[in-house]
């Protein structure tokens, strides 16, 4: 059993894809496929996987906009995010207006929560609401692959925004310490945009989260 994973930037936003799957079955999900849906499939099929399932951090149109489409033309279930993001579903094809994008709203075929799981294959991850930077917002986490797939919550250097509807700063801070830290030093961790980190460095010097010596 392994976990192994793709990520690609898309739309002008640069927001990272990433096709996920067991190298044991093939079989694949893709988290928050925000857009450029064939650009996605021609990896996908590069890949040699069976892509059986969506799973979405949460539901912002750069994270969110291929979802319905994706889902539709390929018979695909939606998985996540939370429910405090069906606002944000709701207002999707508004989103998608604002920036040029592509996008509709869509009812997620299962809802997570805290502590539930999602499995692809032989692999499974576990779920952790992270609200903040929306309510809704979810990670994906496997601990045997000591990867965490935690879109806009943590970035290196840096962390999500909290200007808009329904984010909160504390809040975020708070999933952050609560929610991200506990994964352990050496986990990597696959932001919604840019590169990659571990939490250990991030714990120890992100400005805005880092712990600090007393």
């Amino acid at each position: 059993m392994s976990l192994r994973y793709r990520t690609v930037p898309v739309t002008p936003f640069q927001q990272n894809c990433s096709i996920v799957w067991c190298d044991s079955t093939g079989r694949a999900a893709i988290v928050d496929p925000g857009g450029e849906l064939p650009r996605l499939l021609a990896v996908v099929q590069s890949l040699g996987v069976a892509l059986e399932q969506i799973w979405l951090t949460h539901a912002h149109i750069d994270h969110a906009g291929g979802a319905a489409a994706l889902a539709r033309d390929l018979r695909l279930p939606i998985v996540g995010p939370h429910p405090g993001d069906r606002f944000w579903i709701d207002a999707i094809a508004q989103q998608a207006s604002m920036f040029g994008l592509a996008g509709e709203a869509f009812t997620p075929s299962r809802w997570l929560d805290d502590g539930d799981d999602v499995q692809v294959g032989e692999c499974r991850l576990q779920v952790r609401h992270c609200p903040g930077h929306t309510p809704g917002h979810v990670v994906f986490h496997s601990a045997a692959a000591k990867r965490a797939f935690v879109g806009d919550v943590l970035f290196a250097g840096s962390i999500g925004r909290t200007d808009f509807p329904g984010g909160d700063f504390d809040t975020l801070v708070r999933s952050i310490r609560e929610r991200l830290w506990p994964m352990g030093d050496d986990t990597v961790f696959i932001p919604g945009h840019g590169p990659e980190g571990t939490i250990g460095h991030e714990r120890r010097f992100n400005p805005f989260v880092a712990e600090r010596p007393t």
